[in-house]
C-alpha cells in the first residue's frame, strides 16, 4: 500500500479493533435497562449496536433494535447518563485482541506515529488504554465527542493528520467497521479492516478495505 515504506502515521480505531470491550459495555447497557424494569440485551445484540458513540448504543438498546428512530430525547437523555455511570470505573470483561501488542510495539520500534479515532466518549479512551496498558503506544487521541463530527465523517482524521503534519499519502486507517472505512475513504487514507471487530453483524469485506486481517501482527 505504500510502495514498500512504512506509513508515517497509523491511526486506529479502538472498540472491535484494539479491545475487545463489548463485554463491560453489555454490561452498562443492561445496568441502564434494569434501572427501568426491562430486560437485559446480553452481549450478542449489543455487539451488533456498537460502533456510532454511546448515544446510539443507548437510544438503540432503548428500541431493542438498530433502528431507533422511535426514541424520544426525553427518555435517551437520562439514559445515557444512566449508562455513562454504569460505563465509568474499571473495566474488567474487556480484553486486548491478540496481536494488537506485537504491532503497536513494532511500530513504535520503527518510528511510527501513532493516533486513536473512535467513537467512544473522549472521557473514557485515555483511562481506558492505560487501564490495559496500552496508552504509552498513541500521540493523539480523539473521542466520538472531540470534534463536532465523529466517524463516518472524517474531521477526526483530518484533525490528527493536521496535528502530525502529514498527508493523506503516508496515513494508514485501521478499524473494524463500515464507520472506518467510510471514514477513512473520505479522508483520503488507506484502510485496513480487522475481520474480527464489530460491523453491526455484516462482513467488513463487504466495504471492499485495501486490506483485510485476520490479526493485527498479520501487519508486521
Amino acid at each position: 500500500m505504500f510502495e514498500g515504506r512504512l506509513p508515517t502515521l497509523v491511526i486506529f480505531d479502538l472498540d472491535g479493533t484494539l479491545l475487545d470491550s463489548v463485554p463491560d459495555l453489555a454490561a452498562a447497557v443492561d445496568t441502564m435497562l434494569a434501572l427501568r424494569g426491562r430486560p437485559p440485551a446480553g452481549v450478542e445484540r449489543v455487539k451488533d449496536w456498537v460502533g456510532n458513540g454511546s448515544e446510539v448504543l443507548v437510544r438503540r438498546a432503548l428500541a431493542g433494535s438498530l433502528e431507533y428512530a422511535g426514541v424520544e430525547d426525553a427518555e435517551a437523555a437520562p439514559a445515557h447518563q444512566d449508562f455513562l455511570q454504569a460505563y465509568a470505573g474499571e473495566h474488567h470483561l474487556t480484553r486486548v485482541y491478540s496481536g494488537v501488542q506485537p504491532l503497536l510495539e513494532w511500530l513504535q520500534q520503527e518510528g511510527v506515529t501513532m493516533a486513536i479515532a473512535t467513537n467512544k466518549p473522549e472521557r473514557f479512551v485515555a483511562p481506558l488504554l492505560q487501564e490495559k496498558n496500552l496508552g504509552r503506544y498513541f500521540r493523539w487521541l480523539v473521542g466520538g465527542d472531540t470534534l463536532a463530527a465523529q466517524k463516518p465523517d472524517p474531521a477526526a482524521l483530518h484533525w490528527i493528520m493536521e496535528l502530525a503534519g502529514v498527508t493523506a499519502n503516508e496515513t494508514l486507517f485501521i478499524g473494524d467497521s463500515r464507520n472506518d472505512v467510510i471514514a477513512a475513504r473520505a479522508a483520503g487514507v488507506k484502510v485496513v479492516a480487522v475481520s474480527y471487530g464489530y460491523n453491526h453483524g455484516e462482513p467488513i469485506a463487504a466495504q471492499n478495505p485495501d486490506l483485510l486481517v485476520d490479526s493485527l501482527d498479520a501487519l508486521i
